[in-house]
């Protein structure tokens, strides 16, 4: 999920020059438009907008179903990862988001950027539930703070003895979180400027895996079983 998420950053980095699933920026850039009198500065704000609506449908069908005490939808969160990443790369190879890598302001460019929002805050709750609210995969300033605090803890272990508890697991996952975030960047570097749009078919394949995957273990398998 994390090397998606790199995927999916870097690919409308290159494709727009914006950034994706970095709220903070998309606040700052708002704060900009606004002191220089722009017109844009509406679009700064509906952008991240739609990763709130991403991590809002996650919430629908994972969240607030184990908070019920009911079975979690996965196949449904994923399903609709899967279903936006093919939109978004067809949409891409059909010219709708225009020349990839022109630098403009254009319509196109916000839905691109809406579309992966709107993935990245899918994701990102999803996982985040799952998690319990501790891992973050769409970005890394968070996990950045819980690794520090890690690897403190860490060295006061002695001291601390019984009040941390697998942390050495935690800042493992930590580790392999931000070092596959920027393996995806890596990977998207060379696929999106060799391939263009057609990059977005390694999310597709991702987000296509992990869905058939949550249908087969969620609904065809306890259907056959039973």
């Amino acid at each position: 999920m994390a090397f998606q998420a790199g995927l999916l950053n870097i690919g409308g980095f290159l494709a727009g020059h914006k950034i994706v699933s970095h709220v903070t920026g998309f606040a700052t850039f708002f704060g900009y438009e606004i002191s220089t009198g722009s017109g844009n500065a509406s679009s700064m704000l509906i952008v991240p907008a739609f990763f709130l609506l991403g991590a809002m449908i996650s919430g629908y069908f994972v969240d607030i179903r184990i908070k019920l005490l009911k079975k979690p939808r996965y196949y449904i969160t994923f399903g609709f990862m899967f279903f936006l990443t093919c939109l978004i790369w067809f949409m891409g190879i059909v010219g709708k988001f225009g020349t990839f890598g022109e630098h403009s302001v254009d319509l196109p460019d916000y839905v691109l950027l809406m579309l992966l929002c709107l993935v990245c805050g899918i994701q990102n709750g999803t996982i985040s539930t799952v998690s319990r609210s501790i891992v973050r995969t769409t970005h890394l300033t968070g996990i950045t703070t819980d690794l520090g605090l890690g690897i403190v803890r860490i060295l006061y272990r002695k001291k601390l003895k019984d009040k941390i508890i697998d942390e050495d697991k935690a800042n493992l996952m930590r580790v392999g979180i931000i070092t596959f975030f920027v393996l995806g960047s890596i990977a998207g570097g060379y696929l999106f400027a060799h391939f263009r749009f057609h990059g977005f078919l390694v999310p597709v394949l991702i987000s296509g895996s992990l869905f058939s995957l949550m249908l087969y273990f969620q609904v065809l398998k306890p259907r056959m079983l039973n």
